[in-house]
């Protein structure tokens, strides 16, 4: 497909306008005149609203601006209709979680209107990341990314749990970013060039000659740097911890946006310039699906704090998407794009969920707290109850097609060890998802939960609820749009 010849700003003024609007509500933050706690929360408030419009603001100039392929920025920079599909479900996961945010962080006591600020940071770090046609501008929005992440996670500054998942989070995500620089290094110092369309020229005329050892040391390097971002298995360590001490619409917002931003980025490199040399890299992605899926299974099994559980879950999650990145065909990427489609909804709903558990004055974690919510609070126990049947893949759920069309990929591609490993994980996680319902239904009732769960968590709860349950009746805007993503990689 030609490249259309626009101005460089062109395919990046979605990034651009929300860095703007970011600093601008950074200096109405800081300029804001120091008032008492009420006025400080309402500060807070004000902005976590103006971040919210801010991000559909994004989401609608992105569809505005979008049409063929548009390159700026000399190349590092690649606006797309697979960058088209991805970007949309990281600005709908930032504003659900921004939604989410206010009642929880006024309830803590920590309402500040950073966070708002630092949310709109990581979403432009994960759209650049989604654009990035440079393994230069691949590095700049996982930073960019990762910097605003850091300081979420310990955004609660005096509870140890913040503080430690935020410590053990940017340790190990130094750890990964150098990973990730050395194999790029690597790979430019074989290749003599970082640009994606370059890098894919270069192997593609090599095609029929094994690749330099250099190449394939450097493709493993960024891989075990790509993994850590989307919590795979064995680079996973720091999921559980994380989930578990970050505020917990932080949590959900860890749980989806930077999770597919990090999937379509490494999709991007593994697919365009690392194209032809699936054969290279496609055991390693296969060993990481396969440990996900399994780790996902049985660890979560014995966890009775419930954002742990969702941490080893969403391990699980990424496993099952991988196997569609190992096919390594147009229906595995399509497979990816409706799996994670659904996936946003599924586990946005799921922390709204957890959000609405409080007893008194104190948040509800631990599964065991779930008891009996069928009597006490129904339509919660409705919401959870469709979660986990679509997280354990259970038809006419939405969960249950973004599985199938996973496995059919592979099944296709003649992966069948790889799909029969995917299902039997399945049913082993669908323990776990399908305790919480029994727990919620034919356990002793606990003490009643606090009524009510807030306008903003049940207008989350009513539109993922709706999403995966009428999924089936009408799929056709999701599939069609991975379809036409998908082939603009191929």
């Amino acid at each position: 497909m030609p490249i259309a010849e626009v101005p460089n700003l062109i395919p990046a003024l979605p990034e651009i306008f929300m860095v703007t609007v970011a600093m601008a509500l950074l200096m109405l933050g800081v300029f804001q005149r120091e008032g008492d706690g009420a006025a400080t929360v309402q500060t807070a408030r004000w902005i976590s609203y103006l971040g919210a419009i801010t991000l559909m603001l994004a989401l609608l100039l992105l569809l505005t601006v979008a049409g063929g392929r548009l390159v700026g920025f000399s190349g590092l920079f690649v606006s797309d209709s697979f960058a088209v599909f991805f970007k949309t479900l990281v600005l709908i996961g930032a504003a659900m979680a921004i939604v989410l945010s206010p009642a929880y962080l006024e309830h803590q006591g920590i309402a500040r209107f950073e966070y708002v600020v630092l949310i709109l940071f990581a979403t432009t770090g994960m759209m650049v990341m989604i654009s990035a046609n440079d393994l230069i501008s691949l590095y700049l929005g996982l930073e960019i990314q990762s910097l605003s992440l850091y300081v979420i996670a310990a955004f609660q500054r005096d509870d140890i749990r913040s503080a430690e998942a935020g410590l053990k989070y940017f340790v190990l995500g130094a750890l990964a970013s150098g990973m990730l620089l050395y194999g790029s290094s690597l790979v430019y110092g074989f290749a003599g060039t970082t640009n994606f369309d370059a890098l894919a020229a270069v192997f593609h005329a090599g095609e029929g000659n094994a690749p330099a050892l250099g190449v394939i040391v450097g493709i493993v390097f960024i891989l075990a740097g790509m993994a850590f971002k989307v919590s795979a298995a064995p680079f996973h360590m720091w999921t559980p911890d994380v989930y578990e001490g970050a505020p917990t619409p932080f949590t959900a917002f860890f749980s989806v946006a930077p999770k597919i931003a990090a999937l379509a980025l490494l999709v991007r490199i593994m697919i365009g310039p690392f194209g032809e040399l699936v054969d290279q890299w496609r055991q390693i992605v296969m060993f990481l699906s396969i440990a996900s899926m399994v780790l996902g299974a049985f660890a979560a099994i014995n966890q009775r704090n419930i954002k742990r559980m969702m941490a080893y879950s969403s391990i699980g999650h990424v496993g099952y998407a991988l196997i569609g990145l190992a096919v390594g065909t147009e229906a595995g990427v399509q497979g990816i794009m409706v799996y994670m489609a659904i996936y946003l909804f599924m586990n946005l709903g799921a922390f709204a969920c957890i959000l609405g558990m409080r007893r008194g004055e104190r948040m509800l974690e631990n599964i065991g707290d779930l008891a009996g919510l069928s009597r006490t609070h129904p339509m919660l126990a409705l919401a959870m109850a469709i979660f986990m049947f679509s997280m354990a893949g259970i038809p006419p759920l939405a969960g249950f097609f973004g599985k199938f069309y996973i496995f059919l990929a592979a099944i296709e591609a003649e992966l069948y060890a790889l799909a029969v490993i995917g299902v039997l994980a399945s049913v082993v996680a669908a323990f776990y998802y399908l305790r919480i319902v029994k727990i919620m239904y034919f356990d002793q009732p606990a003490e009643p939960l606090n009524r009510p769960i807030g306008r903003e968590i049940a207008a989350v709860l009513l539109a993922s609820s709706l999403i995966i349950v009428f999924f089936f009746a009408y799929p056709a805007p999701i599939l069609a749009a991975a379809a036409a993503a998908s082939a603009t990689l191929f």
